[in-house]
């Protein structure tokens, strides 16, 4: 054991937050304490990102009429997205895939504008930016699961309809709805895998040794 390493129960509590952090759609209203959102948000601006450019951008939704907004953006691509699935959209349509209109905070996420100014790490690779938010979204997700609050990466809209919706500069691009707060439980397992919709595949099927496909 590294002489760096957190105590027994410290690190308990990191592998349990990892381990019980669900995608989640059932919130009971309520209320996020001030104190407590920023301290989640601070959580989320402290993750790692390619060449510290910081690339994520917090909108938080106050406004009834913008949240119902962003409700009808996501409920329109609900629709097209089932149309897409073909045999499955009925069994689509009865998942629930959204908590907009019952979650207490309500955020949007986006990559700021003017991106391509930033070459460190992203020269061969500048979807460096997309990795460096999503790590953002983690850190708050684990974060608001230490806390007791649910949350739930919603990505079903129309970036470009968003964006507009929201006054976005050119060039920034949301990537993710949050709904955060408080809920009456969390999830046993994925929603997903509760819905019989999706089943998770091993660690052991995904791990290769020096090529690809030599477990």
């Amino acid at each position: 054991m590294s002489e760096q390493a957190f105590s027994p129960l410290e690190r308990a509590a990191v592998y349990r937050a990892i381990a019980e952090r669900r995608d989640m759609r059932h919130f009971s209203g309520g209320k996020v304490a001030p104190e407590l959102l920023a301290r989640v948000l601070e959580a989320a601006h402290q993750a790692p990102s390619v060449g510290l450019m910081q690339p994520w951008r917090f909108i938080r939704i106050t406004s009834p009429a913008l949240r119902e907004a962003i409700h009808g953006l996501v409920e329109e691509e609900r629709v097209r997205t089932a149309e897409a699935l073909g045999e499955r959209s009925d069994e689509f349509m009865q998942l629930k895939v959204e908590g907009i209109r019952d979650c207490a905070e309500l955020l949007v996420v986006a990559l700021m504008e003017g991106r391509e100014a930033h070459v460190f790490g992203r020269r061969t690779l500048p979807e460096m930016d997309l990795a460096s938010l999503a790590c953002a979204i983690q850190n708050l997700w684990l974060a608001a699961r230490a806390e007791g609050l649910g949350m739930g990466w919603v990505s079903l809209f129309e970036p470009l309809a968003l964006a507009n919706l929201l006054a976005m500069p050119t060039g920034s691009k949301p990537l993710a709805v949050l709904c955060l707060g408080p809920v009456t439980e969390f999830y046993e397992a994925p929603m997903l895998v509760q819905q019989g919709w999706a089943v998770p595949r091993p660690l052991s099927e995904l791990l290769f040794e020096n090529q690809w496909g030599t477990p």
